[in-house]
């Protein structure tokens, strides 16, 4: 929102100059970003938040700026001569939707003479960023950025039946507004009507069927109170954002209707000409009320920790134009809100008002007394373990939106699982809420991919959504997910080796370690997204806990991505219920060990895990470790085989094996391969 300082000075009389006028009121809580130069004049540009549409205007910031100069602010009442006839004799207005449309009012102005408008009112208005117009539109812009009250200007007479009824749009309606577009209008908007048509759309853009133009000689000058979610509602159906939306979707003063267009007809007899029908036309079937608001002198203190009197209190609301009515014994008043001041409706928001205004900065920087003690979540401290681990193999960390791309969501999300999806999305190629970690992670391997980095290991801990049925909550679990491309280690002396599915294997398997659970077997799984024969499911008891694998030459083509990309997805939250393993201790073993090496040719589909498990299972307990070392496939090799060798290490407890105990031992190892998995043993 941008002010011109020398306006800003009609309304108020301002001692300090613009830097120290922006100053202060920043420190009140409108903050200024920046001033401009524009001839002699300086434009102050506010950022204001949402909550305060009554400061879109020169006069919303004069009252402002009347409290923080010490001064007050100049009050002035429109003046003009009236004519006869009466307006109701000339027009009338019906308000169908009052639910959308509380309050309209209307007046007219005869004998005007379009033109261009005078040097100093066009001066004024590009100061701010307004183009101009003509005289007629370049008042009514005038009015709005002086004042805060948007208001329209219609050609009396291309109004059909010299009317105006607000209603909203019949089936198919369509209308032609003045940017030259033609919208098909919804029958839950508002439309302002003549006795035929759609003239405008309401609070938003007037109609090219009664604007104004070089012809025009009458004006009927609107000036309304809209509801406010309509108006959103409507400006981005139509995709209409202009600034009487802007005002009228936050909020506009309910009482400033007939003062504004007041203004707007003194100014249009000033600068074209004309004269005013008597009185205006008002529908205003059920006024709108404010309810007092309470505040206790004690209340400010503990809010703020600023010691503020209930009379110093009362002070700054009515300065800032609220009712007060103070009862000094009580140390505690009640204030009337007045009707610009939408933001205002309990205690802690007359505390803001309160503290703004008493200053901000003499707010002490303490932290509040606190007598107990801080504690973890549940499981936080095995996320942190899992954190600190990944982190320790290479990981970075990411984070991505809730909200996805559905059709990209539903390429990674379990088959079968309902979707939650936005009613009212923020974007609309992001309408659902993600069933999977992956959607988001790969959008981050292809964003590093197009800055250049290639060597990448990520991972996510974060929130998937289900929604049972459409309208309900959708459930959450928590998840964790794995990516890795690239180098399996950076700036490796010994050359490159690319990353493959064992190291994403790896990474799991250290996800695992970090929680202290075990009871897990890794199996070939058939998933959608990962490619065939490389890719496994995690499962315990038969239940599945995770699915990785490398990303299909399919899905990877759809994000383009020229190498090759490992991914997983973790049940995090079902993981971290799991009970973690007792952790027992013992010595060190006294005694040596022995190894001893198979080598063999086992077929395609026997998996290492069955043979480590098997081997296990045998029943020697003095078998210590089983451990895989070679594994090759070559042209050699007959189909079907592929050779493998892993090394049994055995320990006796309390003594020595001898070779003959080692021998008998390893021989059962031996036959297991071959009677049970089919090996040739070499």
């Amino acid at each position: 929102m941008k002010i011109s300082y020398n306006w800003l000075s009609e309304h108020v009389p301002l001692t300090p100059g613009p830097k120290e006028l922006a100053e202060r009121l920043t420190m009140a809580g409108l903050a200024v970003d920046s001033i401009e130069s524009a001839g002699d004049d300086h434009v102050l540009e506010f950022d204001l938040t949402s909550n305060r549409p009554d400061c879109l205007s020169h006069l919303g910031i004069a009252r402002e700026a009347a409290i923080v100069c010490g001064t007050s602010r100049k009050h002035r009442e429109p003046s003009f001569e009236e004519i006869d006839p009466a307006i109701e004799t000339v027009t009338s207005v019906e308000v169908v939707a009052a639910d959308l449309c509380p309050r309209f009012t209307a007046r007219i102005v005869r004998g005007v003479k379009v033109g261009p408008s005078p040097k100093w009112l066009v001066d004024r208005l590009e100061a701010i960023g307004q183009r101009s117009v003509n005289n007629i539109a370049d008042i009514t812009n005038y009015v709005m950025f002086e004042m805060g009250q948007p208001t329209h200007a219609f050609d009396l007479n291309l109004l059909h039946g010299r009317r105006i009824v607000v209603r909203r749009p019949l089936p198919g309606e369509t209308l032609n507004t003045l940017d030259g577009s033609t919208h098909e209008l919804s029958v839950d908007q508002l439309v302002i009507c003549d006795s035929d048509r759609a003239v405008a759309v309401a609070g938003v853009m007037g109609g090219e069927e009664t604007e104004i133009n070089e012809r025009t000689t009458d004006v009927l000058i609107e000036s309304a109170y809209f509801n406010p979610a309509s108006i959103r509602q409507t400006a981005r159906m139509l995709g209409l954002d202009t600034e009487a939306s802007y005002r009228f979707a936050r909020g506009a003063d309910f009482n400033a209707q007939l003062r504004a267009s007041a203004r707007v007809a003194e100014l249009i007899v000033q600068l074209a000409g004309g004269q005013v029908l008597r009185g205006a036309i008002d529908v205003y079937p059920s006024p709108i009320t404010r309810d007092p608001v309470p505040l206790r002198e004690s209340r400010v203190e503990r809010l703020t920790g600023l010691k503020v009197g209930i009379e110093r209190a009362a002070d700054i609301l009515r300065a800032l134009e609220f009712e007060v009515e103070l009862r000094a014994g009580e140390k505690d008043l009640r204030a009337v809100p007045p009707s610009f001041r939408i933001d205002v409706s309990r205690e802690e928001d007359l505390v803001e008002e309160v503290a703004r205004h008493t200053g901000y900065e003499k707010v002490a920087v303490t932290l509040p007394a606190w007598s107990g003690e801080g504690t973890y979540l549940p499981n936080e401290r095995r996320r942190r373990g899992v954190r600190a681990a990944l982190t320790a193999l290479g990981f970075d960390e990411a984070y991505s939106f809730s909200f996805v791309n559905g059709e990209r969501d539903r390429l990674f999300r379990p088959r079968g699982r309902p979707t939650a999806t936005l009613s009212n999305p923020i974007d609309s190629n992001q309408t659902e809420m993600r069933g999977s970690l992956i959607t988001g992670l790969l959008e981050a391997v292809q964003h590093n991919f197009n800055q250049g980095t290639r060597d990448l290991k990520l991972f996510e801990v974060g929130r998937v959504f289900e929604a049972e049925k459409e309208g309900a909550r959708p459930d959450e679990r928590e998840m964790l997910a794995l990516a890795i491309s690239g180098p399996a280690v950076r700036d490796d002396w010994r050359g490159p080796r690319v990353a493959d599915f064992y190291d994403l294997k790896g990474a799991i398997e250290t996800v695992l370690s970090a929680v202290n659970v075990s009871g897990f077997t890794i199996e070939r799984a058939s998933v959608e997204y990962l490619h065939p024969g490389q890719s496994a499911a995690l499962s315990r008891e038969g239940e599945g806990f995770a699915r990785f694998g490398r990303l299909h030459p399919r899905v990877a083509s759809l994000y383009k991505f020229r190498q090759p990309v490992f991914v997983g997805e973790i049940e995090f939250q079902k993981l971290l219920a799991l009970e973690a393993d007792q952790i027992r201790y013992s010595a060190l073993p006294r005694l040596p060990a022995s190894s001893r090496d198979v080598s063999m040719l086992v077929p395609d589909a026997v998996m290492w895990g069955e043979i480590e498990k098997a081997v296990r299972d045998l029943g020697v307990s003095e078998i210590v470790s089983v451990q895989v070392f070679d594994t090759f496939k070559g042209k050699a090799m007959p189909d079907g085989f592929r050779s493998l060798a892993f090394r049994v290490t055995y320990r006796g407890e309390g003594r020595t094996l001898t070779d003959e105990e080692i021998a008998a031992m390893h021989e059962r190892v031996r036959e297991l391969m071959t009677q049970r998995f089919g090996a040739e043993l070499r």
